[in-house]
């Protein structure tokens, strides 16, 4: 049963919950897969609509982590203001909540200066929570947790999982059976609450239509977008991206579990206490890549707040531009 003080807290909540809603919809957002272009058209869209950026980018947070999260370049910031660009430690974890917040924050920043707000990234799980609102649910339970720790070295994922699909269907169903953080964080809501988080996050599915939104994705042909990857991961290598993570291994005691989810970071880490092939460990991270850029399409088809600029090889950013312009004005 949910706690009498939480309920309270939920109640008391829901008007500013509405309010940050409407803020974030009156904002504009760029976004798709990565390695899509983004960082060019983001340019030349804030320079028309007297925009500063917000990096939507769950990895551009990381200080230090510049190559593998191609991080707009110093000339590109200096060009249009950027926020939250390398505000956190990668030996830091860093939730979506906390992201929110700073993102709100650096709104109401921007905004005292007379300009409009162009968030830019590919982090769909940041892009729904602001456009549609986040379930805060209650606080860390960190014994429960340690709990749910030891269980999980003890037996794996399996029965976790299993655990959940019996209280928590929906939630299940949602969640791949190896992405521990959102199984333990589903688990805790129950376990503190009573009520399934899939429940208490209705507003959060509560979509508005692309043509009442300023939200627009770059959507690219599957070769094609394949093809910008590999060519985007080359050049990684190409200018010393093992350098780069072998002087993070030598800064911090270790990657966060967060920063670790950027792709290439991990396998370079394993690459460099391994000492495998190179050649192949640049293969992975491609292979890699090109499921996450999947798994990143996937969420933005679920979003009906969604504007896609398909995109094809020679074509200049004039017609994007002028389509996202036409609604602005």
């Amino acid at each position: 049963m949910i706690g009498r003080g939480f309920l309270l807290k939920m109640l008391a909540s829901e008007e500013e919950f509405f309010r940050k809603r409407e803020i974030a919809r009156g904002c504009w957002y760029l976004t798709g897969a990565t390695a899509g272009g983004k960082t060019d058209l983001a340019l030349e869209i804030a320079s028309r609509l007297n925009a500063e950026i917000i990096s939507l980018d769950s990895m551009a947070i990381y200080n230090g982590m510049d190559i593998g999260t191609a991080k707009p370049s110093l000339d590109a910031q200096k060009r249009i203001k950027h926020h939250l660009v390398d505000v956190i430690e990668p030996d830091q974890d860093f939730s979506v909540s906390q992201y929110c917040d700073k993102a709100f924050e650096v709104i109401d920043l921007i905004r005292e200066t007379g300009k409009n707000v162009l968030f830019v990234g590919g982090t769909a799980l940041y892009l729904k929570s602001l456009i549609r609102g986040a379930f805060a649910g209650p606080p860390a339970n960190w014994e429960f947790r340690n709990a749910i720790q030891d269980e999980l070295e003890e037996v794996g994922t399996g029965p976790l999982f299993q655990r959940l699909e019996s209280v928590d269907p929906l939630s299940a169903h949602k969640l791949h059976p190896n992405d521990v953080r959102r199984i333990v964080r589903a688990l805790e809501v129950y376990h503190e609450t009573g009520q399934p988080i899939s429940h208490l996050q209705v507003q959060f599915e509560e979509g508005e239509s692309a043509e009442r939104s300023n939200v627009f994705a770059i959507r690219w042909p599957r070769e094609v977008l394949h093809q910008r990857i590999d060519q985007r991961i080359d050049q990684m290598f190409a200018s010393e991206f093992v350098k780069e993570v072998s002087g993070l291994r030598e800064r911090y005691d270790k990657l966060s579990t967060t920063a670790l989810q950027a792709v290439g970071y991990r396998e370079v880490l394993d690459y460099l206490d391994q000492g495998s092939d190179l050649n192949n460990v640049i293969e992975l991270v491609k292979y890699r890549t090109h499921q996450f850029a999947r798994h990143q399409e996937t969420w933005f088809r679920g979003l009906s707040e969604v504007t896609w600029l398909d995109r094809s090889e020679g074509q200049s950013n004039d017609a994007h531009l002028a389509e996202i312009l036409s609604k602005w004005g």
